[in-house]
């Protein structure tokens, strides 16, 4: 059972949050401040810091600074780790759930007769 802070495990944790990927989802424009990211937000500064920081932990975004600036710029590479995982998973998923299907038929037809 792989550790709830490995890389992949920290990637997930971090798309679970709609928030995180609406951060996610800006960052694909180009790096923004944290005051830019924050503006859509109904909340604190602190809890968007705390967004930030489970991103950043995640390997998801880069924070530097720039005189006063903070600066958060995408990183895409977690991203197409999780993305691969998920690709390699997804047969075997589809498999699963098509011998479900004919299951579910199987005991349909059971029922009907």
């Amino acid at each position: 059972m792989a550790d709830a802070t490995d890389e992949l495990s920290l990637v997930f944790q971090a798309l679970a949050d709609s928030t995180r990927r609406a951060i996610i989802s800006r960052l694909r424009a180009g790096p923004a401040t944290v005051g830019e990211l924050a503006e859509p937000f109904a909340m604190s500064r602190p809890a968007i810091s705390q967004h930030l920081k489970v991103l950043e932990r995640a390997g998801l975004i880069e924070r530097t600074a720039d005189a006063q600036w903070r600066r958060c710029t995408l990183r895409t590479a977690p991203l197409d780790e999780a993305s691969a995982w998920v690709d390699r998973h997804r047969d075997e998923w589809n498999e699963r759930f098509d011998l479900l299907d004919e299951r579910l038929r199987e005991l349909k037809g059971q029922t009907d007769a």
